[in-house]
């Protein structure tokens, strides 16, 4: 299958590539950066040296696309949907790893990324496989979901889905590595802000909150309205998403032991450690899994769910690839079996 990746030289386009090498499906035909155009990838990153060596073309080819069947876009919001309209009268199936296909209303996705969307796409599908992998296998565009929303939404869609939980009642505390700010310099990730600290940031506005907000509402059929609190933590990727939910009426602790069981027994990247159980990102490093386990406090009548992935794999590239798969017949897991580095 001859695949492009848009946006290589970023972290996540990076880690796409590195799966996608390895991907005995794959073969990769065109890489792009408008930054380092004409020079070889492994010049960004020299860990690819001998296993992926090409040149880095520029984006506005559009042209040069026409021999793959499916393109990648790892690009900030608001790229993807110029190229997606480009491409949109080939055969081409398109994985978004950004946020311009994530939205079934392209209203909510103007109010929170502040830019106006200009490839109104109604046959995109929302990329978290787990959950819409039906729709996935037809789709023609994923916008494949974000990386807090991967850990949270899977997290919390078990409660949801089984009219366990009020699911206006959420708060989601998620903390990730500062690989989710991406590789551009600035001073909030500079090493000497961020070793030896810990700071909380966006409360109340983060991106991502309409994005889980619209899959639990989905899942539920009931409208959810969440807290959702993101964090820096001083290590390079993974995400540890701690949410709390007010439990409903006569709920017992079976009940969401049979939830999660129910939904994810036999999804091959969901490892469910159980009731009591603490998920660890560094069990997840590297890997396309998700960790849950979750815990019932009687007192306050809320249950706790914490899950552990990795941002740039599962909520990012392993993800896209995921997505990739499903649309394209192949095993779920081609190419994603990678074990967790550790420690």
């Amino acid at each position: 299958m001859k695949v492009s990746i848009i946006g290589a030289t970023g972290y996540a386009g990076a880690e796409l590539l590195g799966i996608l090498v390895n991907h005995p499906e794959v073969e990769i035909e065109h890489i792009t950066s408008e930054s380092q155009t004409g020079a070889s990838i492994a010049d960004s990153y020299p860990h690819l040296s001998g296993f992926y060596d090409k040149r880095l073309s520029s984006m506005t080819d559009i042209d040069q696309f026409a021999d793959s069947q499916a393109v990648f876009i790892a690009l900030p919001h608001g790229h993807a949907m110029g190229i997606g309209k480009q491409l949109a009268a080939q055969d081409i199936k398109i994985i978004d790893l950004g946020a311009d296909y994530r939205f079934r209303d392209e209203e909510v996705y103007e109010q929170w990324y502040k830019v106006p969307h200009t490839h109104r796409q109604s046959g995109a599908v929302y990329g978290l496989t787990e959950l819409y992998r039906q729709q996935i296998k037809e789709a023609t565009i994923v916008g494949s979901a974000g990386c807090y929303t991967t850990a949270s939404i899977l997290a919390l869609a078990p409660l949801a889905k089984a009219h366990l939980i009020d699911v206006k009642s959420i708060v989601v505390d998620a903390k990730s590595g500062v690989s989710g700010a991406g590789r551009s310099p600035s001073l909030g990730v500079h090493f000497a802000e961020m070793f030896d600290n810990l700071k909380a940031y966006n409360i109340g506005g983060h991106r991502h909150t309409p994005e889980i907000e619209q899959a639990l509402t989905e899942v539920s059929g009931q409208e959810s309205i969440i807290n959702f609190t993101p964090h820096l933590i001083p290590m390079s990727r993974g995400i540890l998403s701690t949410c709390y939910a007010t439990l409903a009426e006569g709920v017992m602790p079976e009940d969401v032991d049979q939830a999660f069981y129910a939904l994810y027994s036999q999804e091959y990247f969901i490892r469910l450690l159980g009731r009591g159980g603490y998920p660890a990102v560094k069990n997840t490093r590297g890997s396309n899994f998700c960790d849950i386990g979750w815990h019932i406090d009687t007192r306050t009548n809320r249950v706790i769910v914490v899950s552990a992935i990795d941002n740039l794999v599962k909520g990012a590239a392993g993800q896209a690839v995921q997505n990739f798969n499903v649309m394209f017949g192949f095993a779920e897991n081609t190419g994603l079996t990678k074990i967790a580095l550790y420690p």
